[in-house]
């Protein structure tokens, strides 16, 4: 394999206006296959959607095979199109959206449930069962979670108990990365990496190995697990039958949050994105070394190289650009979600008006499931201008209210922050992020993160970069904002923010 990749390399080295990397990107709506060239420059892409069931209120089911239909489609596409374009394909990278649990069958290859989703609730009760058993301290203490129906093993207790799944040694559980990777190569591998396993709540972060102990709390026979290999290493081969003609190694996998924390270059221990879309989740690299979990945040892995493993704080915020589409499709106060930036910079500030949108809740650094949605602050002279800008202040707020938790948890300053998804592309936004944190905000050229974080762990093993720093060495910035307000007239906008938030959490159904 050693001498493999040096022919590789030089191959790169010789043709590298012509090399790409593919980045497989499986979303909870739909795939997306990119091609990206040694300038991290995103050259050929598709997307497919995928069919979302619910078959009960608080149930979110996907079909494995669906999720592989268009999986191979948007490959189809995308491999065409690099053939007829002249580019050699080195390798695959692949993401994944996290968590989401899916179960089959090592013989036949074929799925023996619908895949379990991340958002479904089915277990929630259940995880209130073992919470109340005492079991949360052994979990926290291992995966650096919390017992909730968002993680895996809950999802695969329930297939196991209720969901009519017998355990044989022919049952095989993986996370979506471990589905695909099995697809691509024909059965040949079953195997994920350390930032999926981490969400699962059977993989202790500390020890680096699945742990018998959870295993046995949520009745998970360990003969079904898939091998636990390096972010950022060979997985495998694709098979050109089951791969549109491809025999590329596969060789980077990592969940959706921690690709886009790789592909934003954030290699070093203080730096951050965060990624604004329907919720907001904001990563932390902390290095080799992780604190103790605390309330309010998750511990995880962010990826493995070789032998060594760096670790992330994460805060995940339920509503951030889904504020944005309240008020576009309940208020009707703008039309398009575009329309929000603009309308919200034509005001210097939000003329007192606060706004939490504590829609389901508060994410973190609160968990507080019972706060809801609230508006402050109005007066006669309060407009569609100044509810605007209160939207997006919160979206800023929320961010730094879980940047000042991670902080005090790790010790950890924050040298800076990366952002990406939909919501960052307005300007008004990022600088008052940049104000409120104190810290410059950097927006990427490439806005695909994900896929590029998958591209570059794929391409690192394969010696298309040499390394994290070639890597980041390719990232590229389209704009910067430095911080330029006023410290104590932050200090009072954050303490009238908190006001809302006690608010917002005082509200009860009765």
């Amino acid at each position: 394999m050693r001498m493999w990749v040096t022919v590789l390399s030089s191959a790169v080295s010789l043709s590298a206006d012509r090399t790409v990397v593919l980045g497989i990107d499986a979303g909870t709506t739909g795939v997306r296959t990119y091609a990206i060239n040694r300038n991290s420059q995103v050259v050929r892409s598709n997307y497919r959607e995928f069919p979302q069931y619910f078959p009960q209120p608080g149930w979110v089911e996907h079909d494995a095979e669906e999720i592989w239909v268009a999986t191979l489609a948007t490959l189809t596409a995308v491999v065409e199109e690099c053939a007829a374009a002249g580019d050699t394909i080195v390798a695959v990278g692949i993401t994944n959206q996290r968590e989401t649990t899916v179960v089959w069958d090592r013989r036949s290859g074929r799925p023996l449930h619908r895949a379990i989703v991340w958002q479904d609730r089915r277990t929630a009760q259940q995880c209130d069962a073992w919470r109340e058993a005492g079991h949360e301290p052994l979990v926290r203490a291992r995966t650096g979670l919390v017992l909730d129906s968002y993680f895996s093993a809950t999802k695969l207790h329930w297939l196991l108990t209720t969901g009519g799944i017998t355990p044989t040694p022919d049952l095989a559980f993986g996370t979506v990365d471990s589905w695909l990777l099995w697809k691509l190569t024909d059965g040949a591998v079953h195997a994920t990496e350390p930032s999926n396993a981490s969400r699962t709540l059977l993989y202790d972060i500390y020890a680096g190995r699945w742990s018998s102990e959870l295993c046995e709390l949520f009745d998970v026979p360990m003969s079904c697990l898939p091998e636990v290999r390096p972010t950022s290493g060979r997985f495998g081969t694709t098979v050109p039958d089951a791969a549109v003609g491809l025999t590329v190694p596969i060789s980077g996998m990592a969940g959706d949050q921690q690709a886009a924390l790789f592909g934003q270059a954030c290699f070093t221990p203080g730096m951050a994105k965060n990624t604004y879309g329907t919720g907001s989740f904001v990563l932390v690299n902390l290095g080799p070394h992780a604190p103790p979990p605390v309330e309010g945040l998750l511990n995880t892995i962010a990826w493995q190289i070789g032998d060594e493993t760096t670790y992330a704080m994460e805060g995940a915020i339920f509503v951030t650009g889904a504020a944005i589409q309240w008020l576009r499709d309940e208020l009707q106060i703008i039309s398009t979600a575009e329309e929000i930036g603009p309308l919200a910079a034509s005001v210097p500030d939000a003329g007192g008006v606060v706004f939490v949108p504590a829609f389901t809740g508060l994410g973190s650094p609160y968990w507080d499931p019972y706060a809801r949605g609230t508006v402050l602050g109005l007066t006669r002279g309060s407009g569609r201008a100044q509810l605007a800008r209160a939207v997006v202040e919160a979206i800023a707020y929320e961010t730094a209210d879980v940047v000042t938790a991670v902080r005090a948890a790790s010790g950890t300053e924050l040298s800076e922050l990366r952002v990406d998804g939909g919501a960052s592309v307005m300007d008004v936004l990022c600088q008052f992020q940049a104000d409120v944190l104190g810290v410059t905000v950097r927006r990427p050229a490439v806005q695909e993160t994900t896929a590029l974080g998958a591209a570059y762990l794929a391409g690192i093993a394969e010696g298309v970069w040499t390394g994290p720093a070639d890597a980041a060495s390719a990232w590229r910035e389209e704009a910067a904002f430095t911080p330029a307000g006023d410290p104590a007239d932050i200090e009072s906008r954050l303490a009238t923010w908190h006001r809302g938030v006690d608010r917002s959490r005082a509200w009860s159904p009765d």
